[in-house]
């Protein structure tokens, strides 16, 4: 039976929303394995809209289940409608969404919480044992699904976002951009994608890796 992936969205574009190509490479190869996917995003705005020319922000308000419906190509779902029952796994391409609007971590650090909705989500696949992947700095959240003493990597011991994780407890392992982390315990998987990829060719290596573990977990 084909496994189905809930695939949690965080805005559109790498500085205030989900990784463009983090994100087509996750539905592209879950597509090749043949999951079936069902998109959501939390309805909220997002925390800024930054300028992808510039890299400033413009002041604009735009909401991040609307922003996503671009990459889902208007397939998407409020995160409120997802159930755990639905689904065998759930998978969060990075991009700063992901920091900015799943949580307050690029703001707070080892302080930041997770969005309510987004944590209650996430926390319902750990309890009921169906295998996470968080991609770029969505490992940045582990310890706060999964609790202390998770592994998990950001790519480079010596990043700071690494350093964060470990203060919220999570155990981080480094990781080549091609490569993937896997805690069986907790049936969480990793990889750093563009915390290191200089080419999308090099975030497809680990991000396809990372979709065929879920898969296997699930």
């Amino acid at each position: 039976m084909n496994k189905k992936v809930a695939v949690v969205l965080s805005g559109c574009g790498v500085y205030d929303g989900s990784e463009i190509y983090e994100s087509v490479i996750t539905l592209l190869r879950l597509d090749q394995r043949g999951a079936q996917v069902q998109c959501f995003a939390p309805d909220i705005a997002q925390m800024h809209v930054i300028n992808h020319l510039t890299g400033e922000a413009t002041g604009e308000t735009r909401n991040v289940l609307v922003e996503a419906a671009r990459l889902a190509r208007g397939k998407i779902k409020p995160l409120s409608e997802a159930q755990v029952a639905d689904f065998d796994a759930l998978i969060v391409p990075g991009g700063f969404g992901a920091a900015k609007n799943l949580c307050d971590f690029a703001v707070k650090g080892a302080d930041c919480q997770v969005n309510p909705e987004f944590l209650a989500l996430a926390q319902g696949f750990a309890k009921a044992g169906k295998p996470i992947g968080l991609i770029c700095i969505a490992p940045a959240m582990a310890a706060r699904i999964f609790g202390a003493g998770v592994t998990c990597t950001l790519g480079s011991d010596d990043c700071e976002a690494a350093g964060a994780a470990r203060q919220m407890g999570a155990h981080h392992k480094e990781a080549t951009v091609e490569e993937i982390v896997v805690d069986r315990q907790h049936k969480l998987v990793s990889t750093p994608a563009y915390m290191l990829a200089e080419s999308i060719s090099q975030a497809a290596s680990g991000i396809n890796k990372l979709v065929d573990q879920v898969l296997e977990l699930a």
